[in-house]
């Protein structure tokens, strides 16, 4: 997951026999997109035509979708632009630049402990960004902490507010396999999507964008990821890593598999609740593997016995040194100190702060304007960090887009919020009298969302628009509900802040110092949600006795349909069977280091052509999160020669195709090592 500014280019030619120069490099990342929903995608056309995963636009699908039509399961097609509709929520971001601040933030925050010292290292960041972007609405900054606060960098990024759906597979296709196959392979998955990114109501005109190329790469072809992972955790400390597996993901767990238990029977009540309720109960599967997965490497005594030795040897390496022992100090035992107000207050913040609302998107944008009208009339700079003014174009966008809130499923999420907070904090807590306010979890959620016209984006940008001023004159339920509650939210975020956060974040800074002075930049940061490329090499793995090939192939397809889900094929599928080539190349795996919020990114060759985009990595990749094993550790691709043949032969999407084909990028980058594996 190396950034694009230091990527190992050496290291490459001399592992894979590749040469990568700036050229190649420029033209990845600017076809490369993060989208702000949490995914990746890729440039395929001049008319901002993009490819990502489908499990990426299904929040979109369910948003466009009604109870005449149901995207996810029926799939999104269009014959022409007109067709193509905007995905509310979404704004696409190309990588345009990035700069060193490191000095400015280490020289703003040197001396400060807690609150104080997050609320000055923000300071400086929010500064950072303003100088960079200005008030240009084309553009988003972002100040990015690497290796756990040892080194800041500004992000600058071309941002596209208007993002369209142009085609989506139906789900069984997509997600055929169902999460039985979850974090599996073989793998025989079409989980792809387009979307077209739009300036003043018409295509973008996008001229940096990769060519497509059908024939899928050969076993131990050199292969690059280009996107925006969104997090790992390998740089914690052991001590960290033990809280992760006693005390976080233990509540995780247990709340979501509560949680998905409730959608599900929700989803059984009608079909309509299963249309509003499909991605939701996606996400809660997904989540569920990856917490299991996480819970199974941390209680690996093997994993946890090479962490301890890892982290004993950096301590060894301080040791010897006295001048840089007497600047690092022991930020160890100041970690595993605040691990201890970390289990005292984890839950008092998951359930008051971090998790407030329980995903009800109404009471989302409640809390959002009324903490926009608290913090606005503020200097920047002493605002939370989520309403500075380089973060509210993307905010506004999130409030004033028109996307459904089915006043059922809130009600839900509400329910389910009120009951886990009285159940974690006790019924006589303050926090949980004050929340519930003596009423029972379903009494009140169906007061607060009946009693709320937040629905309308109207009423929100007016309230917005109003500011305080509005805000305290509403009688929307909702908003008067986050008035009285948010003092608790605030007082649980600030004690967090200051026992946790800040002194978690300021010990890290300084493991993170030492690393760099140590290993130098030999190693890439955690994942942050950032621009990122991976190399790696087409290949299978060993399981056990057995050897994982890698790849799979349409025929593949057809032998595993059993008629029932979820090996279940869509009629479209069951009828264009003999026209499809059945060798063709469905699903693919690679070496490559990728994790969530890779999704969608582009796979491409050394000439940088795209040949696939990842979708999910194998099971031993879970791991992941906490470290690589290039021995194992596989991404999952879709292959694009399997979605050409798929939109020919199935969609009868020609328009598409011939966007995809008929337009060539920029000339093939040649490389005169290519193929040599050395």
């Amino acid at each position: 997951m190396w950034t694009f500014d230091d990527f190992p280019a050496g290291r490459v030619e001399r592992s894979l026999g590749v040469r990568l120069g700036r050229d190649w490099l420029d033209r990845v990342r600017g076809a490369s997109v993060r989208l702000t929903t949490g995914c990746s995608a890729s440039l395929v056309s001049r008319d901002g035509l993009a490819l990502t995963n489908h499990h990426c636009v299904m929040a979109c699908e369910q948003s466009l979708s009604s109870p005449t039509a149901h995207y996810i399961d029926e799939g999104f097609l269009t014959d022409a632009r007109p067709d193509e509709r905007q995905c509310p929520g979404m704004q696409a971001e190309i990588l345009t630049g990035i700069t060193d601040v490191t000095g400015p933030i280490f020289a703003a925050s040197s001396g400060k402990v807690g609150a104080d010292y997050v609320n000055a290292r923000e300071g400086a960041i929010f500064s950072a960004e303003r100088a960079a972007c200005g008030a240009d609405p084309r553009l988003r900054c972002q100040v990015i902490a690497f290796f756990g606060g040892g080194l800041f960098k500004l992000y600058k990024y071309r941002t596209y507010p208007d993002v369209r759906l142009v085609f989506a597979p139906e789900f069984a296709a997509a997600f055929f396999g169902g999460d039985e196959d979850n974090f599996n392979f073989p793998r025989f998955d079409l989980d792809c999507a387009f979307l077209r990114l739009y300036e003043g109501g018409r295509p973008a005109l996008t001229p940096g964008f990769l060519t497509w190329s059908a024939p899928p790469p050969k076993a131990g072809e050199a292969v690059f990821t280009s996107g925006s992972p969104g997090a790992t955790e390998r740089s914690f400390t052991v001590a960290q890593l033990e809280t992760q597996r006693d005390i976080a993901i233990p509540i995780g767990e247990a709340q979501r598999s509560d949680l998905r238990g409730r959608l599900t029977l929700f989803a059984d009540e009608s079909p309509d609740h299963r249309r509003i309720a499909t991605d939701s109960i996606f996400a809660q599967d997904n989540a569920l593997q990856v917490l299991r997965g996480r819970a199974r490497t941390l209680r690996d005594p093997a994993f946890m016995s090479a962490r301890r030795a890892e982290e004993a040897r950096l301590k060894a390496r301080l040791a010897v040194d006295p001048a840089l022992a007497a600047q690092i100090g022991d930020p160890w035992a100041e970690i595993a100190q605040a691990q201890k107000a970390y289990g005292e207050q984890y839950i008092v913040w998951r359930q008051l702060e971090s998790g407030a609302g329980g995903g009800a998107q109404l009471f989302g944008y409640a809390r959002a304007l009324v903490r926009a009208a608290l913090e606005r009339p503020k200097p920047s700079a002493r605002r939370l960090p989520e309403f500075a003014d380089s973060r509210l174009a993307l905010l506004r966008k999130t409030l004033f887009d028109d996307k459904p809130a089915p006043p059922e499923l809130d009600t839900l999420f509400l329910v389910f919020w009120f009951s886990k907070t009285r159940e974690s904090l006790g019924a006589d807590s303050p926090a949980t009298l004050a929340f519930l306010e003596g009423q029972s979890s379903e009494a009140l959620a169906r007061r607060l969302i009946q009693g709320s016209r937040l629905a309308d984006p109207a009423r929100r940008r007016a309230l917005w628009d109003g500011g305080l001023a509005a805000i305290q004159a509403s009688d929307d339920a909702l908003i008067r509900y986050v008035l009285a509650t948010d003092p608790y939210s605030r007082a649980a975020r600030e004690l967090w802040e200051d026992e946790v956060e800040g002194p978690v974040d300021r010990a890290s800074e300084r493991i993170a110092r030492l690393r760099v002075a140590v290993l130098g930049r030999s190693l890439y940061p955690d994942a942050t949600f950032s621009p990122r490329l991976s190399y790696g090499q087409v290949a299978g793995w060993e399981d056990g006795a057995s050897h994982i090939a890698p790849f799979t192939t349409f025929s593949g397809l057809y032998a595993r349909a059993t008629g029932s889900a979820p090996f279940a094929l869509p009629p479209r599928w069951l009828a264009a069977k003999s026209a499809l080539a059945p060798d063709t190349v469905l699903n693919f795996v690679t070496t490559n280091d990728i994790t969530g919020g890779n999704s969608g990114s582009p796979v491409v060759n050394a000439k940088a052509e795209i040949v696939g985009t990842a979708f999910d990595g194998n099971r031993p990749s879970i791991a992941g999160d906490y470290a690589y094993d290039g021995a194992v550790n596989r991404t999952v691709v879709v292959a694009t020669g399997a979605i050409g043949e798929a939109l020919d032969k199935v969609y009868g999407r020609a328009a598409l195709v011939r966007e995809l084909k008929g337009r060539k990028g920029p000339p093939p980058i040649q490389n005169p090592h290519d193929g040599d594996r050395r």
